[in-house]
Protein backbone atom coordinates (compact mmCIF):
# COMPACT_ATOMS: atom_id res chain seq x y z
CA UNK A 1 0.00 0.00 0.00
CA UNK A 2 0.71 3.67 -0.78
CA UNK A 3 1.84 5.36 2.94
CA UNK A 4 -0.39 8.16 3.41
CA UNK A 5 1.42 11.10 2.35
CA UNK A 6 2.67 9.81 -0.44
CA UNK A 7 -1.36 8.89 -1.36
CA UNK A 8 -2.24 12.17 -1.03
CA UNK A 9 0.47 14.12 -2.99
CA UNK A 10 -0.18 11.24 -5.22
CA UNK A 11 -4.25 11.84 -5.44
CA UNK A 12 -3.69 15.73 -5.44
CA UNK A 13 -1.42 15.56 -8.28
CA UNK A 14 -3.86 13.88 -10.30
CA UNK A 15 -6.57 16.08 -9.95
CA UNK A 16 -4.70 18.66 -10.39
CA UNK A 17 -3.51 17.03 -13.53
CA UNK A 18 -7.17 16.44 -14.69
CA UNK A 19 -7.77 19.97 -14.35
CA UNK A 20 -4.43 21.13 -16.51
CA UNK A 21 -5.27 18.40 -19.18
CA UNK A 22 -8.98 20.09 -18.87
CA UNK A 23 -7.72 23.45 -19.40
CA UNK A 24 -5.30 22.50 -22.05
CA UNK A 25 -7.99 20.56 -24.15
CA UNK A 26 -10.30 23.27 -24.17
CA UNK A 27 -7.88 26.36 -25.41
CA UNK A 28 -6.73 23.34 -28.13
CA UNK A 29 -10.30 22.81 -29.29
CA UNK A 30 -12.50 20.02 -30.00
CA UNK A 31 -11.20 16.36 -30.69
CA UNK A 32 -11.99 15.04 -33.73
CA UNK A 33 -11.79 11.41 -34.83
CA UNK A 34 -9.22 10.86 -31.60
CA UNK A 35 -7.45 13.80 -32.82
CA UNK A 36 -8.15 17.71 -31.64
CA UNK A 37 -9.25 19.88 -34.14
CA UNK A 38 -6.73 22.62 -33.94
CA UNK A 39 -3.92 19.71 -34.20
CA UNK A 40 -5.13 18.23 -37.21
CA UNK A 41 -5.93 22.47 -38.99
CA UNK A 42 -2.78 23.22 -38.35
CA UNK A 43 -1.27 19.97 -39.61
CA UNK A 44 -3.67 20.00 -42.92
CA UNK A 45 -2.51 23.46 -43.43
CA UNK A 46 1.42 22.74 -43.79
CA UNK A 47 2.89 22.01 -47.09
CA UNK A 48 2.63 18.15 -48.00
CA UNK A 49 5.52 16.24 -49.26
CA UNK A 50 5.33 13.71 -48.55
CA UNK A 51 -12.90 -3.45 -37.54
CA UNK A 52 -14.15 -5.95 -38.51
CA UNK A 53 -17.99 -5.55 -37.48
CA UNK A 54 -18.20 -2.70 -36.26
CA UNK A 55 6.51 22.00 -44.11
CA UNK A 56 5.48 25.05 -44.29
CA UNK A 57 7.80 27.72 -43.91
CA UNK A 58 7.94 30.60 -40.97
CA UNK A 59 6.06 28.04 -39.24
CA UNK A 60 7.29 26.61 -36.13
CA UNK A 61 7.08 22.89 -35.43
CA UNK A 62 5.31 22.01 -31.99
CA UNK A 63 7.78 20.72 -29.36
CA UNK A 64 7.13 16.71 -28.68
CA UNK A 65 4.64 16.69 -25.86
CA UNK A 66 6.69 15.93 -22.23
CA UNK A 67 7.25 12.84 -21.01
CA UNK A 68 5.99 11.25 -17.56
CA UNK A 69 9.21 11.19 -16.21
CA UNK A 70 10.07 14.48 -17.50
CA UNK A 71 7.29 16.23 -15.33
CA UNK A 72 7.91 13.79 -12.49
CA UNK A 73 11.40 15.64 -12.08
CA UNK A 74 10.29 18.95 -12.79
CA UNK A 75 8.00 18.63 -9.99
CA UNK A 76 10.96 16.54 -7.58
CA UNK A 77 8.86 13.49 -7.71
CA UNK A 78 11.07 10.11 -9.00
CA UNK A 79 9.30 8.50 -12.10
CA UNK A 80 10.19 4.82 -9.61
CA UNK A 81 8.69 6.17 -6.64
CA UNK A 82 5.31 5.92 -8.23
CA UNK A 83 6.25 2.06 -8.92
CA UNK A 84 3.16 -0.32 -8.81
CA UNK A 85 2.98 -1.82 -5.23
CA UNK A 86 4.59 -4.63 -4.57
CA UNK A 87 1.82 -6.94 -4.32
CA UNK A 88 -0.05 -5.57 -7.48
CA UNK A 89 0.73 -8.64 -9.21
CA UNK A 90 -0.33 -10.86 -6.76
CA UNK A 91 -3.40 -8.69 -6.65
CA UNK A 92 -4.14 -9.04 -10.10
CA UNK A 93 -3.85 -12.97 -10.32
CA UNK A 94 -6.29 -13.24 -7.99
CA UNK A 95 -8.82 -10.46 -9.19
CA UNK A 96 -8.24 -11.44 -12.99
CA UNK A 97 -7.76 -14.51 -13.16
CA UNK A 98 -10.55 -16.20 -11.72
CA UNK A 99 -12.59 -13.33 -14.46
CA UNK A 100 -10.15 -15.24 -17.14
CA UNK A 101 -12.57 -18.83 -16.28
CA UNK A 102 -15.94 -16.98 -17.48
CA UNK A 103 -17.20 -19.37 -20.15
CA UNK A 104 -17.94 -16.28 -22.18
CA UNK A 105 -13.71 -15.62 -22.82
CA UNK A 106 -13.98 -19.44 -24.40
CA UNK A 107 -11.33 -22.10 -23.23
CA UNK A 108 -8.53 -20.50 -23.17
CA UNK A 109 -8.46 -16.60 -23.21
CA UNK A 110 -4.62 -14.66 -23.00
CA UNK A 111 -3.84 -11.93 -20.83
CA UNK A 112 -1.42 -9.46 -20.35
CA UNK A 113 -0.75 -6.49 -18.29
CA UNK A 114 2.62 -4.49 -18.28
CA UNK A 115 3.85 -1.43 -16.33
CA UNK A 116 4.70 0.67 -19.51
CA UNK A 117 7.24 2.77 -17.56
CA UNK A 118 9.00 0.29 -16.36
CA UNK A 119 7.86 -2.65 -19.16
CA UNK A 120 7.60 -4.89 -16.40
CA UNK A 121 4.93 -7.78 -17.05
CA UNK A 122 2.33 -7.45 -13.87
CA UNK A 123 0.19 -10.30 -14.75
CA UNK A 124 0.13 -12.86 -17.83
CA UNK A 125 -1.52 -15.89 -18.42
CA UNK A 126 -1.04 -17.54 -21.82
CA UNK A 127 0.52 -14.11 -22.75
CA UNK A 128 3.02 -15.87 -25.70
CA UNK A 129 0.51 -17.53 -27.29
CA UNK A 130 -0.49 -16.46 -30.76
CA UNK A 131 -4.31 -16.38 -31.08
CA UNK A 132 -6.20 -14.68 -33.54
CA UNK A 133 -6.48 -10.98 -32.84
CA UNK A 134 -9.19 -9.57 -35.10
CA UNK A 135 -8.97 -5.59 -35.49
CA UNK A 136 -6.49 -4.95 -32.47
CA UNK A 137 -3.69 -5.89 -35.06
CA UNK A 138 -4.04 -2.67 -35.82
CA UNK A 139 -2.39 -1.31 -33.14
CA UNK A 140 0.78 -2.98 -34.87
CA UNK A 141 -0.47 -1.59 -38.18
CA UNK A 142 -0.24 1.65 -36.41
CA UNK A 143 3.24 0.89 -35.03
CA UNK A 144 4.60 -0.02 -37.88
CA UNK A 145 3.15 2.95 -40.36
CA UNK A 146 3.97 5.87 -38.03
CA UNK A 147 7.69 4.12 -37.36
CA UNK A 148 8.53 3.37 -41.26
CA UNK A 149 6.15 6.68 -42.49
CA UNK A 150 6.89 9.17 -39.60
CA UNK A 151 3.95 11.28 -38.74
CA UNK A 152 4.21 14.02 -41.08
CA UNK A 153 3.61 11.62 -44.12
CA UNK A 154 1.11 12.07 -46.74
CA UNK A 155 -0.19 10.00 -49.66
CA UNK A 156 -0.81 11.69 -52.58
CA UNK A 157 -3.27 11.50 -55.41
CA UNK A 158 -1.96 13.16 -58.44
CA UNK A 159 -3.20 13.78 -62.48
CA UNK A 160 -0.74 13.84 -65.18
CA UNK A 161 -0.13 13.96 -68.46
CA UNK A 162 2.52 13.46 -71.37
CA UNK A 163 1.08 15.77 -73.80
CA UNK A 164 2.84 19.28 -73.31
CA UNK A 165 -0.36 21.15 -74.54
CA UNK A 166 -0.50 23.76 -77.23
CA UNK A 167 0.98 26.68 -75.07
CA UNK A 168 -1.11 29.41 -73.29
CA UNK A 169 -1.87 31.97 -75.60
CA UNK A 170 -3.13 29.24 -78.48
CA UNK A 171 -6.98 28.31 -77.51
CA UNK A 172 -8.26 26.95 -81.17
CA UNK A 173 -11.99 25.93 -81.59
CA UNK A 174 -11.38 22.06 -80.17
CA UNK A 175 -14.01 21.06 -82.67
CA UNK A 176 -10.80 19.35 -84.41
CA UNK A 177 -8.86 19.17 -81.23
CA UNK A 178 -6.91 16.04 -80.83
CA UNK A 179 -8.26 15.14 -76.98
CA UNK A 180 -5.39 15.28 -74.28
CA UNK A 181 -4.60 11.83 -72.42
CA UNK A 182 -4.57 12.74 -68.85
CA UNK A 183 -4.17 9.90 -66.42
CA UNK A 184 -5.41 9.94 -62.31
CA UNK A 185 -2.99 8.14 -60.44
CA UNK A 186 -3.69 7.03 -57.16
CA UNK A 187 -1.50 6.94 -54.28
CA UNK A 188 -3.17 4.73 -52.09
CA UNK A 189 -5.21 7.22 -50.29
CA UNK A 190 -7.90 5.24 -48.41
CA UNK A 191 -9.44 8.64 -47.13
CA UNK A 192 -10.13 10.04 -50.77
CA UNK A 193 -13.28 11.61 -50.98
CA UNK A 194 -15.40 13.76 -53.18
CA UNK A 195 -14.15 17.15 -51.65
CA UNK A 196 -11.06 16.30 -52.66
CA UNK A 197 -11.61 15.10 -56.05
CA UNK A 198 -13.50 18.40 -56.51
CA UNK A 199 -10.30 20.08 -55.28
CA UNK A 200 -8.29 18.16 -58.00
CA UNK A 201 -10.58 18.12 -60.54
CA UNK A 202 -10.33 22.57 -60.66
CA UNK A 203 -6.69 22.43 -60.18
CA UNK A 204 -6.40 19.59 -63.50
CA UNK A 205 -8.95 22.04 -65.28
CA UNK A 206 -6.89 25.11 -64.76
CA UNK A 207 -3.77 23.67 -65.27
CA UNK A 208 -5.23 22.41 -69.27
CA UNK A 209 -6.88 25.36 -69.44
CA UNK A 210 -2.91 27.34 -69.52
CA UNK A 211 -2.09 24.55 -71.53
CA UNK A 212 -4.93 25.51 -74.07
CA UNK A 213 -6.42 22.46 -73.77
CA UNK A 214 -9.98 22.04 -74.11
CA UNK A 215 -10.81 18.18 -74.96
CA UNK A 216 -9.33 15.58 -72.44
CA UNK A 217 -9.34 11.92 -72.44
CA UNK A 218 -8.97 10.52 -68.98
CA UNK A 219 -7.42 7.30 -68.01
CA UNK A 220 -6.69 6.34 -64.43
CA UNK A 221 -3.76 4.10 -62.81
CA UNK A 222 -3.71 1.43 -60.29
CA UNK A 223 -0.44 0.10 -60.35
CA UNK A 224 1.06 1.05 -56.90
CA UNK A 225 -0.28 -1.32 -55.53
CA UNK A 226 0.46 -5.72 -56.50
CA UNK A 227 -1.62 -8.66 -55.89
CA UNK A 228 -4.96 -9.71 -55.35
CA UNK A 229 -7.96 -6.86 -55.28
CA UNK A 230 -10.28 -8.49 -52.70
CA UNK A 231 -9.56 -9.41 -49.19
CA UNK A 232 -9.34 -13.25 -48.45
CA UNK A 233 -12.91 -12.49 -46.93
CA UNK A 234 -14.12 -12.11 -50.32
CA UNK A 235 -17.01 -8.96 -50.86
CA UNK A 236 -17.59 -7.75 -48.15
CA UNK A 237 -19.48 -4.95 -46.70
CA UNK A 238 -16.67 -3.99 -43.98
CA UNK A 239 -13.96 -3.42 -46.95
CA UNK A 240 -13.89 -2.34 -50.41
CA UNK A 241 -11.49 -3.78 -52.88
CA UNK A 242 -7.94 -2.84 -51.80
CA UNK A 243 -6.85 -0.29 -54.89
CA UNK A 244 -4.84 2.35 -55.31
CA UNK A 245 -7.50 4.78 -56.27
CA UNK A 246 -11.09 4.97 -54.41
CA UNK A 247 -12.82 7.59 -53.34
CA UNK A 248 -15.23 7.39 -50.14
CA UNK A 249 -14.00 3.93 -49.58
CA UNK A 250 -15.88 2.64 -52.04
CA UNK A 251 -19.40 3.35 -50.38
CA UNK A 252 -22.51 2.82 -51.97
CA UNK A 253 -24.87 4.79 -49.18
CA UNK A 254 -24.57 7.85 -47.47
CA UNK A 255 -21.92 7.01 -45.14
CA UNK A 256 -19.10 8.20 -47.65
CA UNK A 257 -20.71 11.81 -46.60
CA UNK A 258 -20.00 11.00 -43.13
CA UNK A 259 -16.93 9.85 -41.06
CA UNK A 260 -16.12 6.61 -42.43
CA UNK A 261 -16.01 3.97 -40.59
CA UNK A 262 -18.39 0.90 -39.95
CA UNK A 263 -20.12 -1.63 -42.39
CA UNK A 264 -21.84 -0.94 -46.05
CA UNK A 265 -22.48 -1.89 -49.29
CA UNK A 266 -19.13 -1.22 -51.11
CA UNK A 267 -18.78 -1.04 -55.15
CA UNK A 268 -16.77 -3.46 -56.72
CA UNK A 269 -14.72 -1.25 -58.68
CA UNK A 270 -14.36 1.58 -56.22
CA UNK A 271 -10.97 2.93 -58.70
CA UNK A 272 -13.26 3.22 -61.81
CA UNK A 273 -15.94 5.15 -60.13
CA UNK A 274 -13.58 7.37 -58.80
CA UNK A 275 -12.40 7.98 -62.08
CA UNK A 276 -15.87 8.16 -63.79
CA UNK A 277 -16.62 11.18 -60.99
CA UNK A 278 -13.64 13.00 -61.77
CA UNK A 279 -14.61 13.33 -65.35
CA UNK A 280 -17.80 14.32 -64.24
CA UNK A 281 -16.26 16.94 -62.32
CA UNK A 282 -13.86 18.10 -64.96
CA UNK A 283 -17.13 18.64 -67.78
CA UNK A 284 -18.83 20.96 -64.54
CA UNK A 285 -15.27 22.82 -64.97
CA UNK A 286 -15.99 23.01 -68.82
CA UNK A 287 -13.37 20.29 -70.20
CA UNK A 288 -14.76 17.94 -73.03
CA UNK A 289 -14.38 14.57 -72.23
CA UNK A 290 -13.65 11.67 -74.84
CA UNK A 291 -14.80 8.60 -74.14
CA UNK A 292 -15.51 6.69 -70.80
CA UNK A 293 -12.38 6.71 -67.97
CA UNK A 294 -10.04 3.61 -68.47
CA UNK A 295 -7.36 1.78 -66.69
CA UNK A 296 -3.69 2.79 -67.89
CA UNK A 297 -0.15 3.02 -66.59
CA UNK A 298 0.99 6.45 -66.45
CA UNK A 299 3.88 7.63 -68.80
CA UNK A 300 7.04 7.62 -67.04
CA UNK A 301 7.93 11.09 -68.55
CA UNK A 302 4.54 12.35 -67.56
CA UNK A 303 4.26 15.84 -66.57
CA UNK A 304 2.60 16.30 -63.19
CA UNK A 305 -1.09 18.70 -63.47
CA UNK A 306 -2.45 18.74 -59.93
CA UNK A 307 -2.17 17.01 -56.49
CA UNK A 308 -3.64 16.43 -53.29
CA UNK A 309 -2.18 14.90 -50.28
CA UNK A 310 -3.90 12.75 -47.58
CA UNK A 311 -3.88 14.21 -43.66
CA UNK A 312 -0.62 12.74 -42.29
CA UNK A 313 -0.13 9.29 -41.59
CA UNK A 314 -1.06 10.77 -37.29
CA UNK A 315 -3.93 11.44 -38.23
CA UNK A 316 -4.86 8.81 -40.53
CA UNK A 317 -3.99 6.34 -37.58
CA UNK A 318 -6.01 8.02 -34.76
CA UNK A 319 -8.98 7.75 -37.58
CA UNK A 320 -8.35 3.91 -38.07
CA UNK A 321 -7.82 3.15 -34.49
CA UNK A 322 -11.38 5.01 -33.49
CA UNK A 323 -13.18 4.33 -36.00
CA UNK A 324 -11.73 0.46 -36.82
CA UNK A 325 -11.40 1.61 -40.12
CA UNK A 326 -10.15 -1.57 -42.34
CA UNK A 327 -9.79 0.79 -45.83
CA UNK A 328 -7.15 2.79 -44.07
CA UNK A 329 -5.55 -0.21 -41.92
CA UNK A 330 -5.10 -1.81 -45.80
CA UNK A 331 -3.55 1.55 -47.34
CA UNK A 332 -1.06 2.22 -44.50
CA UNK A 333 0.47 -1.44 -44.34
CA UNK A 334 1.12 -0.93 -48.13
CA UNK A 335 2.40 2.65 -47.76
CA UNK A 336 4.80 0.94 -45.10
CA UNK A 337 5.46 -1.92 -47.29
CA UNK A 338 6.06 0.85 -50.25
CA UNK A 339 8.48 2.73 -48.15
CA UNK A 340 10.42 -0.47 -47.73
CA UNK A 341 11.01 -1.12 -51.00
CA UNK A 342 8.49 -4.34 -51.28
CA UNK A 343 5.50 -4.73 -52.97
CA UNK A 344 2.29 -3.66 -52.08
CA UNK A 345 0.34 -6.25 -51.36
CA UNK A 346 -1.14 -8.30 -49.11
CA UNK A 347 2.14 -11.03 -48.56
CA UNK A 348 4.65 -7.45 -49.33
CA UNK A 349 2.42 -5.49 -46.67
CA UNK A 350 3.04 -8.75 -43.99
CA UNK A 351 6.53 -8.90 -44.73
CA UNK A 352 7.08 -4.82 -43.84
CA UNK A 353 4.84 -4.57 -40.89
CA UNK A 354 7.11 -7.61 -39.47
CA UNK A 355 10.09 -6.71 -40.45
CA UNK A 356 9.30 -2.75 -38.91
CA UNK A 357 8.60 -4.15 -35.41
CA UNK A 358 11.73 -6.17 -35.31
CA UNK A 359 13.55 -3.18 -36.37
CA UNK A 360 11.79 -1.84 -32.92
CA UNK A 361 12.99 -4.93 -30.64
CA UNK A 362 9.39 -6.14 -30.37
CA UNK A 363 9.09 -9.83 -29.51
CA UNK A 364 7.12 -11.16 -32.46
CA UNK A 365 7.79 -14.83 -32.22
CA UNK A 366 4.59 -16.41 -33.63
CA UNK A 367 3.01 -13.09 -35.11
CA UNK A 368 1.11 -13.89 -38.66
CA UNK A 369 0.25 -10.55 -40.08
CA UNK A 370 -1.49 -11.72 -42.98
CA UNK A 371 -3.49 -8.02 -43.51
CA UNK A 372 -3.48 -4.83 -41.79
CA UNK A 373 -6.99 -4.72 -40.44
CA UNK A 374 -7.90 -7.95 -38.95
CA UNK A 375 -10.18 -9.32 -41.15
CA UNK A 376 -8.16 -12.31 -42.06
CA UNK A 377 -8.88 -15.79 -39.49
CA UNK A 378 -5.21 -16.45 -40.24
CA UNK A 379 -3.58 -13.75 -38.17
CA UNK A 380 -1.98 -14.33 -35.08
CA UNK A 381 -0.70 -12.22 -32.38
CA UNK A 382 0.58 -12.96 -28.64
CA UNK A 383 -1.12 -10.61 -26.00
CA UNK A 384 2.48 -10.14 -24.65
CA UNK A 385 3.15 -8.30 -28.02
CA UNK A 386 -0.37 -6.44 -28.17
CA UNK A 387 0.81 -4.64 -24.89
CA UNK A 388 4.51 -4.21 -26.07
CA UNK A 389 3.18 -2.67 -29.13
CA UNK A 390 1.49 0.18 -26.61
CA UNK A 391 4.37 0.51 -24.25
CA UNK A 392 6.56 1.13 -27.50
CA UNK A 393 3.95 3.97 -28.17
CA UNK A 394 4.48 5.67 -25.34
CA UNK A 395 7.91 5.32 -24.82
CA UNK A 396 9.46 9.06 -24.71
CA UNK A 397 11.92 8.43 -26.98
CA UNK A 398 9.88 7.46 -29.66
CA UNK A 399 7.09 10.53 -29.87
CA UNK A 400 6.00 9.82 -33.26
CA UNK A 401 4.57 6.45 -32.12
CA UNK A 402 2.21 8.64 -29.85
CA UNK A 403 -0.89 8.48 -32.15
CA UNK A 404 -1.30 4.99 -31.46
CA UNK A 405 -2.40 5.92 -27.96
CA UNK A 406 -4.08 9.12 -28.44
CA UNK A 407 -6.11 6.56 -31.20
CA UNK A 408 -7.48 4.64 -29.25
CA UNK A 409 -11.22 4.78 -28.44
CA UNK A 410 -12.30 6.35 -24.90
CA UNK A 411 -14.82 3.44 -22.97
CA UNK A 412 -17.75 4.80 -22.91
CA UNK A 413 -17.72 7.75 -25.05
CA UNK A 414 -15.97 7.35 -28.64
CA UNK A 415 -15.74 5.13 -31.24
CA UNK A 416 -16.03 1.35 -31.11
CA UNK A 417 -16.46 1.60 -27.09
CA UNK A 418 -19.14 4.16 -27.35
CA UNK A 419 -21.91 1.64 -26.27
CA UNK A 420 -20.13 -0.01 -24.06
CA UNK A 421 -18.59 0.02 -20.34
CA UNK A 422 -22.69 0.19 -19.34
CA UNK A 423 -22.81 -2.86 -17.37
CA UNK A 424 -21.98 -2.28 -13.57
CA UNK A 425 -19.14 -4.25 -13.11
CA UNK A 426 -17.75 -2.22 -15.79
CA UNK A 427 -18.92 1.43 -15.26
CA UNK A 428 -15.76 2.20 -13.13
CA UNK A 429 -13.98 2.28 -16.41
CA UNK A 430 -15.81 4.29 -18.63
CA UNK A 431 -13.84 7.96 -19.44
CA UNK A 432 -10.91 6.14 -17.87
CA UNK A 433 -10.01 3.25 -20.32
CA UNK A 434 -8.66 3.63 -23.91
CA UNK A 435 -8.60 0.22 -25.83
CA UNK A 436 -8.78 -0.69 -29.64
CA UNK A 437 -11.48 -3.73 -29.82
CA UNK A 438 -11.37 -6.84 -32.25
CA UNK A 439 -14.59 -8.63 -33.20
CA UNK A 440 -15.24 -11.76 -35.74
CA UNK A 441 -17.31 -14.63 -35.05
CA UNK A 442 -16.16 -16.44 -32.00
CA UNK A 443 -12.96 -14.51 -31.61
CA UNK A 444 -13.57 -11.45 -29.33
CA UNK A 445 -10.36 -8.95 -28.02
CA UNK A 446 -9.63 -5.63 -26.44
CA UNK A 447 -5.90 -4.11 -25.77
CA UNK A 448 -5.65 -0.66 -24.48
CA UNK A 449 -4.05 1.54 -21.51
CA UNK A 450 -5.49 2.65 -18.28
CA UNK A 451 -4.05 4.07 -15.03
CA UNK A 452 -4.16 1.28 -12.39
CA UNK A 453 -2.61 1.19 -8.76
CA UNK A 454 0.09 3.70 -7.61
CA UNK A 455 -0.78 5.46 -10.63
CA UNK A 456 1.26 3.86 -13.27
CA UNK A 457 0.10 3.53 -16.45
CA UNK A 458 -1.03 0.32 -17.36
CA UNK A 459 -1.13 -1.77 -20.62
CA UNK A 460 -3.35 -4.78 -21.13
CA UNK A 461 -4.33 -6.60 -23.86
CA UNK A 462 -6.84 -9.79 -23.39
CA UNK A 463 -7.90 -12.48 -26.18
CA UNK A 464 -10.45 -14.95 -26.60
CA UNK A 465 -11.17 -17.40 -29.35
CA UNK A 466 -14.25 -19.82 -29.74
CA UNK A 467 -16.31 -17.19 -27.72
CA UNK A 468 -20.08 -18.34 -27.58
CA UNK A 469 -21.31 -14.89 -28.21
CA UNK A 470 -20.49 -11.46 -29.46
CA UNK A 471 -22.00 -9.55 -26.59
CA UNK A 472 -21.06 -11.52 -23.50
CA UNK A 473 -17.50 -12.39 -24.67
CA UNK A 474 -17.50 -7.83 -24.62
CA UNK A 475 -18.98 -7.43 -21.36
CA UNK A 476 -16.46 -9.78 -19.89
CA UNK A 477 -13.61 -7.90 -21.19
CA UNK A 478 -15.09 -4.78 -20.21
CA UNK A 479 -15.34 -6.23 -16.85
CA UNK A 480 -11.47 -7.43 -16.81
CA UNK A 481 -10.46 -3.64 -18.18
CA UNK A 482 -12.83 -2.30 -15.53
CA UNK A 483 -10.59 -4.16 -12.62
CA UNK A 484 -7.32 -2.36 -13.42
CA UNK A 485 -8.51 1.01 -12.80
CA UNK A 486 -7.08 2.64 -9.81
Amino acid sequence: MLEPKVWQLTAGSAVLGLVLAAGAVALAGPWDSGQRKAERDWAAAQDGTGGAHHDGEGVGMPAPAPSAAGVLAELGVSATSLSAPADLPADLTSTLGPLLESPDLGPAPSASVVDVATGEQLFGQRADRPMAPASTIKIATAVAALSALGRDHRIPTTVVTADRGKGGDDKPDDKGEDPTEITLVGGGDATLDRGDLRSLAADTARALRDRGVHRVTVRFDVSLYSGPREHPIGPNDNIAPVTALMAGQGRLDDSAADTFGGPAPRSGDPAGDAADAFADLLRERGLKTSGAPAAARAPEDADRLAVTYSRPVSALVERMLTNSDNDIAESLVRQTAIEAGRPASFAGAQQAVQAELKKLKLPVDGALLRDGSGLNRHDRLTSGLLTALLARAADPERPELRPVLTGLPVAGFSGTLQGRYTDADATTGSGLIRAKTGTLTGVNSLAGTVVGPGGRLLAFAFLAEEAPAPDTAQRALDHLSAELVS
